[in-house]
């Protein structure tokens, strides 16, 4: 059954990029039809602004969601919301980092500035978006996870089956995606939303609809109507073909 797509949000890293971080040629031309149909497409990722604004630029996309939905961006350079996280948390989060530094190595996005491995002197002197844990051992996972979910200040994901990623209470996808339906006059059921990776599941489950890439997590495409090809095989272009042109 065909949908009245209006809005196409597509994830970057797995679902947009191959893996060496390239637009497949084939991916252009799907969106670019897409566009000339009158769909707005926009990018919706874990990315700060800084990486992914570069690809936005590239393909002349209006409107960017970043950092998980942290902020919401025009690239007509407005940033129209942002909600951080309380920089007394990010303490809590470099604590929990020293108690298994041996095995987990650790991100962190402010407004203005992205830390991988090191740390910056004055956690309070900056407005935190993110952290994230990366580890491929299973068991230190769990012990993080264990602690932050018992936090409720705090909203978790990944965007690899490695990591974890923890934002503000609140900030996702799906309701940064929904401030924009509301700025085109459009609702959620006329969104197309495409993704691999677990921060990609509330756009997914809330979005008219949810396409997960072939190299999704199962609980992506478990959460999905649709799957598309992976990343390295065009996958959004097969799924803008199939649902929009």
């Amino acid at each position: 059954m065909k949908k009245d797509i209006r809005l196409i949000a597509l994830d970057m890293d797995g679902t947009l990029l191959t893996n060496d971080q390239q637009v497949s040629s084939a991916n252009k031309k799907a969106i670019k039809q897409a566009r000339e149909k009158g769909i707005e497409v926009i990018i919706s990722t874990g990315r700060h602004y800084q990486t992914s604004s570069i690809i936005a630029k590239e393909l002349d996309i209006h409107y960017l969601i970043t950092v998980n939905g942290s902020e919401i961006w025009s690239m007509a350079g407005e940033l129209i919301a942002r909600q951080t996280v309380d920089a007394h948390i990010i303490e809590r989060l470099v604590q929990l980092k020293e108690e298994h530094q041996d095995k987990a190595l650790v991100w962190l996005s402010s407004v203005d500035n992205i830390w991988r491995g090191e740390l910056p002197e004055d956690i309070l002197a900056h407005q935190w978006l993110k952290f994230g844990f990366d580890t491929k051992d299973d068991d230190t996972k769990g012990k993080i996870m264990e602690v932050i979910e018992s936090w409720e200040e705090v909203e978790l994901s990944n965007s690899s089956p490695t990591n974890i990623e923890v934002n503000a209470v609140g900030v996702n996808k799906a309701a940064a995606i929904d401030v924009v339906c509301e700025r085109l006059g459009i609702n959620m059921s006329q969104v197309m939303a495409m993704g691999d990776s677990l921060n990609d599941i509330k756009m997914i489950e809330q979005a008219g609809l949810g396409i997960a890439m072939g190299n999704a997590q199962e609980a992506v495409k478990d959460a999905a109507d649709w799957q598309t090809s992976s990343n390295e095989e065009d996958g959004v272009a097969k799924a803008i073909k199939e649902w929009v042109l």
